[in-house]
């Protein structure tokens, strides 16, 4: 079965198209479908048509949010309501082309894990274009997954890739990272883009400053979210060193001042050097405290998921089973 995740904000009259033209590529290529509209709020009537969808076809499940909650969230919701061993997501505004949904198909079938769509042509105002190609560039150098869309929101995926993501806040945009960062294999398809037809698009400047601090959040959680003490520990150790040099510096000069008859005497309380001494080594100390909290954050949460990623195993019934909720609630 092939579950398709539709995210939906406002989207009533693109609803109807999007739903005829996924049909068709069921129906053409001979899938199995699941489609699966999330509507995240929406106030123009989209629940409605989703409904009147649900209610002409089985094969259309509507979820409907009780406010905005984001992308990320509504993505969650429909990985938990999927079905198939293969997912696709694609927005609701009909600027991604269904008909491209099984070129990324047989690029997963190469033994990929996650394909996503690549916009080489886009249909967007050059204020959208340009922030997205910089965020590209800063995403594929900074992380090491080299895509040329990572915003694309027309992606498919392995179930197993799915059940072992968690998504939150709007780290949706970095799914295939997120998935690399797990030793899943990422790839990408140039897809056609289409214009926008019906209603506005969703994103604005705001969402340039948010995914820049979203990417600085996935540098640290895929580079030290089980150490975290691995990078604070350093700026801390580091910090630590240059306030203790100046201190002893400082020491050196005052009883060098003492014993030296003519030698300029020092005035430890009237020296900058001093303070900003003191400010190093307790910003280091800060900072190392910061890192040991991280460390029993993250040794009290692993205890409740999986730090690691199991491709497969020659003995199914030897492995023991894994409840991570029975042995969080053992160890307390």
């Amino acid at each position: 079965m092939l579950s398709v995740i539709i995210p939906v904000l406002d989207e009533a009259e693109n609803l109807p198209q999007l739903y005829r033209e996924l049909a068709d590529v069921a129906g053409t290529e001979g899938y199995q479908l699941q489609m699966i509209f999330v509507d995240d709020g929406s106030t123009d009537g989209s629940w409605p048509v989703i409904e009147r969808l649900a209610a002409e076809d089985s094969r259309v499940l509507g979820i409907r949010f009780r406010r905005n909650f984001g992308k990320a969230a509504a993505l969650n919701a429909g990985f938990n309501a999927a079905e198939g061993d293969r997912i696709v997501t694609i927005d609701g505004d009909l600027q991604d082309d269904p008909a491209e949904i099984p070129r990324l198909l047989a690029k997963l079938d190469e033994g990929f894990d996650v394909v996503s769509g690549c916009k080489q042509v886009r249909h967007d105002p050059l204020d959208k274009v340009l922030p997205s190609r910089v965020f590209n560039w800063l995403v594929s150098n900074l992380t090491g997954v080299r895509l040329h869309d990572h915003n694309c929101g027309l992606k498919c995926f392995r179930r197993e890739v799915m059940l072992e993501i968690r998504l939150y806040g709007e780290l949706h945009r970095f799914v295939p990272v997120l998935a690399a960062a797990r030793g899943f294999k990422v790839s990408e398809v140039v897809i056609q883009h289409r214009p926008r037809k019906y209603g506005r698009s969703k994103y604005g400047l705001s969402r340039i400053i948010t995914g820049l601090l979203d990417l600085l959040t996935v540098k640290f959680v895929i580079g030290y979210g089980q150490r975290p003490q691995h990078l604070m520990g350093t700026f801390g150790l580091g910090s630590f060193a240059l306030g203790g040099a100046g201190m002893f510096y400082l020491a050196v000069r005052w009883c060098l001042s003492r014993m030296i008859d003519g030698m300029v005497p020092i005035h430890l309380h009237e020296t900058a050097a001093l303070y900003y001494s003191l400010a190093l080594i307790m910003i280091g100390a800060q900072f190392m405290s910061f890192g040991f909290l991280g460390e029993m954050i993250t040794a009290y949460l692993v205890r409740e998921s999986d730090t690691y990623s199991i491709k497969e195993h020659t003995a199914p019934g030897q492995l023991p089973h894994h409840d991570p909720i029975r042995e969080a609630s053992d160890t307390l």
